[in-house]
């Protein structure tokens, strides 16, 4: 936790470190000290390999799709309310409400990008912290952050990768993901890594773009990912290849059903969805 709810960057532990010994204070620790607007260096880590830029492909590999939301970072949030429309914050307020978030509760916001949804979280009252193997991603958040710091609660930023969680087990209350679980390479395990580190009775939310229900509104959507949304990040993006990866990844996503099923495999309990949007999200939840 951090004062007055001023974000903080800690780095990922080293190979050699124990997991979870140089994130964030443990349940039983003090919280570690505030940070201020200055950057701060968060050292890759257990997991988190620098990149070398460039558009990521989908087989996914981390130190492309690291480098690749690197490249987009500094525009990111306008560029994704220009291209939903403005419909983000509705999504972001549905996630929330899915948690059943409660004051005092610790939440893990796994690719959590610029903290937006982060900050949203903290609002109940809730410990964030908000995980993510982009460091720019993360330094944008940190300085969003530091200009609008959470009314309530507190958010910490973390480098770590989702398929080797930086935390010890049972340490979450709440684990959710929104717009991420389509980018690691490999699903169930972050699935799995997820369930780990939450506690039992604990709950798991996902937020991801889905497969609209409607046919007529399915066919009109596919052809905007494929030729309309490369033109719109073209003119709004920092980085609008980047943009060319996100319709090939939404294209090649999992129905709904298929999706709910990799969470059951992965040992996720009371397994259901609701869409939004008409299909277009859809939020996945699971009991631990």
């Amino acid at each position: 936790m951090t004062a007055m709810g001023k974000p903080d960057v800690a780095r990922t532990p080293e190979p050699d470190e124990a997991p979870g010994s140089a994130v964030g204070p443990k349940p039983d620790e003090a919280p570690g000290p505030a940070v201020g607007p200055d950057p701060v260096v968060v050292e890759p880590g257990r997991g988190v390999q620098p990149g070398r830029g460039g558009r990521a492909g989908l087989d996914k590999r981390p130190d492309q799709v690291a480098a690749m939301f690197d490249q987009v970072a500094r525009r990111y949030d306008i560029t994704n309310a220009v291209l939903s429309a403005g419909m983000d914050r509705g999504w972001r307020k549905a996630t929330a409400r899915e948690l059943r978030l409660a004051e005092g509760q610790r939440v893990l916001d796994l690719a959590a990008g610029t903290a937006t949804s982060s900050r949203a979280f903290a609002a109940a009252g809730t410990e964030v912290l908000a995980c993510d193997f982009s460091v720019g991603m993360l330094r944008a958040g940190q300085a969003r952050l530091a200009r609008r710091p959470p009314v309530a609660g507190s958010v910490r930023l973390v480098a770590g990768d989702g398929l080797r969680l930086p935390f010890p087990d049972a340490a979450f209350d709440r684990v959710t993901i929104s717009f991420g679980l389509r980018n690691v390479a490999d699903v169930p395990a972050c699935l799995a890594e997820l369930r780990r580190v939450t506690r039992p009775g604990g709950r798991l939310v996902v937020c991801e773009f889905s497969q609209p229900t409607w046919g007529p509104m399915r066919r009109v959507y596919l052809e905007y990912l494929m030729r309309a949304l490369p033109a719109v990040a073209r003119a709004v993006s920092s980085s609008a290849d980047s943009y060319v990866y996100l319709a090939e990844s939404i294209r090649a996503w999992p129905a709904q059903p298929d999706l709910a099923g990799l969470l059951t495999a992965a040992g996720w309990t009371n397994v259901g969805w609701r869409n939004l949007t008409g299909g277009i999200v859809a939020l996945h939840h699971g009991d631990r």
